[in-house]
């Protein structure tokens, strides 16, 4: 049985592991922590130069697998600093604000938080929202909602890799803004394995949550 799957990255080819995510479903997995540092940083390099006409002032992700690609697309594009919205509940993010959702690559609920700190950083800028994979779309049109529910022009969605098409219904006033280097195979909710994803599958999801009402302290 293959435990691999060759995807194309841009101009790269890597080898990505599959994983059963069910009985009788297996998946070829992206995981940017587990790619070579020198892959990550060409394909940031590629999907740099599909950014840079749009002259961007922040780049901004979700934490966890999206913080490496963020980073090296940061300084591909010469920014000096990135934003994360967080995922896990801290003590300095009680009087963040934050907006609840489901992904297709969780099984359970989840929250994105934006540093009250640093809601000025993207007030009236030019925001890139980039990510490891876009599969559904409820965790970028969640977070993108966020961003602009406090004063972000989102002129970018970006990725690594799509996953099929229903992302575009998600994220359809974005769909245009949405550059990838990577096109992963077609959607397969069952085996071959030559046609597995390159990112989990789970069942359609809710629409995305409007952002909670910040007010500043």
């Amino acid at each position: 049985m293959t435990n691999s799957y060759i995807a194309q990255l841009g101009s790269q080819r890597v080898e990505l592991p599959i994983v059963e995510l069910a009985p009788g479903f297996r998946a070829a997995l992206l995981m940017t922590i587990d790619l070579r540092v020198s892959v990550l940083q060409k394909a940031s390099e590629e999907l740099a130069a599909l950014l840079a006409p749009r002259s961007i002032d922040v780049i901004a992700t979700a934490a966890t697998l999206g913080i490496p690609v963020a980073a090296h697309l940061a300084t591909s594009l010469g920014l000096d600093r990135y934003l994360v919205l967080q995922k896990s509940r801290k003590w300095h993010l009680r009087d963040s604000p934050y907006v609840e959702l489901t992904s297709s690559t969780t099984m359970s609920p989840q929250r994105f938080t934006l540093d009250a700190a640093r809601v000025g950083e993207i007030a009236g800028a030019r925001v890139a929202f980039v990510d490891d994979v876009i599969a559904s779309g409820s965790s970028a049109r969640a977070a993108v909602d966020l961003l602009a529910a406090h004063g972000a022009e989102i002129v970018s969605v970006a990725a690594l890799m799509t996953e099929g098409d229903e992302w575009r219904e998600r994220l359809r006033p974005f769909a245009r803004l949405v550059p990838t280097p990577g096109t992963p195979p077609p959607r397969s909710p069952l085996p071959p394995v030559a046609r597995c994803i390159p990112s989990l599958s789970h069942p359609p999801l809710s629409p995305p949550p409007r952002a909670r009402p910040w007010v500043p302290p």
